[in-house]
């Protein structure tokens, strides 16, 4: 058990996913993990995506904000999926961030208090 809001919390691993499966290969794999501790869980979201360039990775969750401003009108979105993200785990005081390796894949994770 956490503590926090469920519909929010819910909110923010959809937006991860949307963001793990839209931005994936083809065929490529979306992996949750969650490392339960005594007084907090993590919770990673990997995918074997097209990743993300070093330079951007600060930016990611800013409203707005597209990595690759060609590649993602095409798989739509407003922009925002991360920002909304962000907004709900400062909320909730959760620690979060992301790894990332140019056509590797990307993970996001967040650890939230028991």
């Amino acid at each position: 058990m956490v503590y926090g809001d469920k519909e929010r919390l819910a909110q923010v691993i959809v937006n991860i996913l949307q963001n793990a499966i839209k931005y994936n290969k083809p065929n490529g794999n979306v992996n949750i993990a969650l490392e339960v501790q005594p007084q907090e869980v993590t919770v990673r979201i990997r995918d074997t995506g097209i990743g993300i360039p070093s330079e951007d990775k600060a930016r990611i969750f800013e409203r707005f904000y597209r990595v690759d401003k060609d590649r993602s009108r095409s798989v739509g979105g407003t922009g925002l999926g991360l920002a909304i993200v962000k907004h709900i785990l400062e909320a909730h005081q959760a620690h979060f961030g992301v790894e990332s390796e140019v056509g590797v894949g990307t993970e996001i994770w967040f650890v939230l208090k028991r």
